[in-house]
């Protein structure tokens, strides 16, 4: 009985996404291999300026700025002095996995996400440590000070439970004061933490948003079949959230202090035409950056080899949707 009500309630939110009207897809403007790489393994994007800057999930002691100007492009290493990671309240059992894994893959750090506030100021989530790290223009590295509360909040709402599937993402507004993180999967959420005084605090909670379940792989994708909700990166415009929603291949607009979905747009068309396919049987992208004029998104192919051969990471183009980013369905 138990195991029936079960499938049905997989069923039920299976077919709720699938009924749901399509998203609609967006067009592809260039396409960037990325040379440099030391570790490989892009897995963050974020634009300072006029100028894009990367990290490695396999990396802890360097970051990269891009050199776009030819192609290839050419990621050019920042040497940063990481200091030690603070104590973030994850328990004892994820932190020795993270531990443990690190002498197998690299990077006890796991940088998973990259953003920059207006002063140029970069900030790169560690999803082993479930922390955040300042870099700031002149090179100045510093864990930020945030209350034990995000943890606990969103290990309270089901999130951060698993070892690999800690936070994912981040985005910062402008001025600096209010960051939010994105949870990956199983279950994924949303977290908002804001700037009071020398400590980064929840402003009421820190939670906005915590979601679990399956939906169905695009119809584009080979054998397609339900997966877990996720959420891969995130990036803040015009003072709205956009998430990265890497299974379903689309990213959303959602509400910035809800995270309530507005509209989402495709990227399957394009991602998964057959050259451009990755032997995995999940979606690789892993970073994004929304802009006036269309969307970056990076692909993290863990040293796999695409269908053309291609081996390196990979920086998508988009053009902004039809009527803007702010189109209404």
């Amino acid at each position: 009985m138990r195991f029936g009500f079960a499938l049905a309630c997989v069923w039920l939110l299976v077919s709720a996404t699938a009924s749901a009207e399509p998203a609609p897809q967006l067009r592809l403007v260039s396409e960037h291999a990325v040379d440099g790489m030391r570790g490989g393994n892009l897995s963050g994007l974020a634009q300072c300026g006029q100028e894009l800057w990367t990290i490695s999930d396999r990396d802890d002691d360097q970051i990269y700025r891009l050199d776009t100007r030819a192609e290839p492009w050419q990621a050019e290493a920042v040497r940063i002095d990481v200091p030690p990671v603070p104590d973030s309240g994850l328990p004892l059992g994820l932190s020795s996995r993270t531990w443990a894994a690190s002498f197998v893959r690299g990077g006890d750090l796991d940088f998973e996400g990259i953003t920059c506030d207006s002063a140029g100021n970069r900030y790169i989530v560690s999803e082993s440590h479930a922390a955040v790290l300042q870099v700031t223009p002149q090179g100045a590295a510093s864990w930020l000070k945030i209350s034990p509360m995000l943890v606990r909040e969103a290990r309270a709402s089901g999130m951060l439970l698993r070892f690999n599937a800690l936070f994912e993402g981040l985005a910062i507004n402008p001025e600096g004061n209010a960051l939010w993180l994105a949870a990956e999967r199983e279950s994924r959420g949303l977290l908002l933490i804001k700037r009071q005084q020398t400590v980064w605090d929840c402003d009421g909670r820190c939670v906005l948003l915590s979601e679990a379940g399956l939906e169905m792989q695009p119809a584009q994708f080979p054998r397609a079949r339900a997966v877990s909700r996720d959420f891969a990166d995130l990036s803040l415009f015009n003072g709205k959230l956009f998430t990265l929603e890497r299974n379903a291949f689309q990213i959303c607009r959602r509400d910035a202090l809800t995270a309530k979905v507005e509209r989402c747009w495709s990227y399957a068309d394009e991602a998964l035409q057959e050259q451009r396919r990755y032997p995995q049987a999940y979606g690789l992208a892993e970073a994004l950056v929304v802009n006036a004029d269309g969307a970056w998104i990076g692909i993290d192919n863990n040293f796999g080899v695409r269908a053309d051969g291609e081996v390196r990471p990979i920086v998508w183009r988009f053009a902004a949707p039809e009527g803007g980013w702010g189109a209404k369905p």
